[in-house]
């Protein structure tokens, strides 16, 4: 659970900069407030969840007094935002705007529901994997505000030096179990009943294996098998095991019973305010290759069915797509922010600027309607890898098969 926090130094940075956008001398870059009857009456409807909803306020705020609009802040469930915006939508009772990961583009796209957006004039704003995130065939359709993946978080005090490989990691994790210091290895979350595919892919990247590869699916190349067979040595020799949950990984970490974890950026509040002396760090690679894990982008959609698409844009380019937006909104709630001025501002945090390197070394999470196929199959065919049920090779290629199959229907 992310913390929801808008810091005073957060609201000052955001007044300043937005309170700026009333000066018609075009200071702020933004346009001056256009007239006309239908935008005085209009309002702009932004659907956005808990975490979200009370820095989109304060911004929306600074767009009325501007604009002369009303623009409407509805708190919605993240379980089910999607998808009420993809029946919503074409009855006209759904929003102008929407806040939410880049893997919902795909179905969004095939649903019709989403308009592209012009960053021409942001883009350069922007990191290159934030950006191809929001792509989907060659279009650009949403304005990114945060770039998340996991990382290692490595004790200092366990492990003082950092792991260049991951076996690496692994002797000294397993010379610490042994010598009594720690329960764990590493602290490797797997789900008992769905796997880890997300956890683990820069591991499986590091074999040469991607989930897609040219638009064929790949997690049974070569490198894919070679990794599954590397995942059963790790579970036959203790690493790795399906009764190490999320939250025992965490807790065995924040407790000091482990000198590893893999996680995201959504654990390291609660681990620093526990007093853990702890390192951010790309996950190192198991296999010859540098390991990628998948890279989550979130950002802000226009409804291909807004009764309001001039001023949704608008809001998104000259109110969003801003320094202090962005500050704002991480303030709010703790995701790396994606605008690379506001990444480089966090350099003297040591955690947050750790693991906003560690997107750099990733790769957006595929965006494709065909992922909703690919998860399930995934992921139990790593748990069937690590539990020992079957010969890795044939677990992952089945799996494979599978999913092509629902795939192709």
């Amino acid at each position: 659970m992310r913390t929801t926090v808008l810091t005073l130094a957060g609201l000052t940075l955001l007044a300043a900069g937005c309170g700026a956008a009333a000066d018609q001398t075009g200071r702020s870059g933004r346009p001056a407030q256009a007239s006309g009857s239908a935008q005085a009456t209009a309002t702009l409807t932004v659907w956005a969840d808990d975490s979200r909803a009370k820095p989109l306020q304060d911004i929306a705020s600074v767009f009325e007094r501007d604009r002369g609009v009303k623009v409407k802040i509805v708190q919605k469930g993240m379980g089910g935002l999607r998808d009420d915006f993809v029946s919503q939508a074409p009855t006209g009772q759904g929003p102008d705007m929407i806040v939410g990961p880049h893997d919902w583009l795909g179905k969004l796209v095939q649903n019709g529901v989403v308009a592209p957006v012009d960053l021409a004039a942001t883009a350069s704003r922007f990191p290159k994997i934030a950006l191809d995130a929001m792509r989907y065939e060659g279009q650009t359709y949403g304005l990114p505000y945060s770039v998340e993946s996991v990382a290692l978080l490595r004790n200092m005090k366990l492990a003082p030096e950092r792991p260049v490989t991951f076996d690496e990691l692994v002797a000294t994790g397993r010379k610490l179990v042994r010598e009594g210091k720690a329960t764990f290895p590493v602290g490797l979350p797997v789900d008992p009943k769905a796997g880890s595919p997300y956890h683990l892919y820069p591991l499986q990247t590091s074999f040469g294996s991607s989930v897609f590869d040219g638009g064929e699916l790949a997690i049974d190349n070569p490198g894919g098998l070679k990794f599954a067979a590397y995942l059963r040595r790790l579970a036959e020799a203790k690493v790795i095991s399906t009764s190490l949950s999320g939250e025992i990984a965490t807790n065995a970490f924040r407790e000091g019973r482990t000198p590893y974890l893999i996680t995201g950026p959504w654990d390291a509040p609660a681990l620093a305010k526990a007093g853990v002396p702890f390192a951010v760090e790309p996950v190192p690679p198991a296999g010859p290759e540098p390991a990628r894990p998948f890279v989550g982008v979130q950002g802000f959609y226009v409804s291909a069915k807004s009764a309001n698409p001039i001023l949704a844009n608008d809001f998104l380019l000259n109110y969003l797509a801003t320094p202090e937006a962005q500050r704002a909104l991480y303030a709010a709630g703790g995701r790396p922010p994606a605008m690379t001025s506001v990444r480089e501002e966090l350099r003297g945090d040591l955690v947050m600027s750790g693991f906003a390197k560690a997107t750099l070394t990733g790769e957006p999470a595929p965006n494709v309607p065909a992922m909703d196929a690919v998860w399930g199959d995934w992921g139990l065919s790593q748990l069937a890898v690590i539990t020992g049920d079957g010969d890795p090779a044939k677990l992952t290629g089945d799996a494979a098969d599978r999913i092509r199959a629902k795939i192709a229907n």
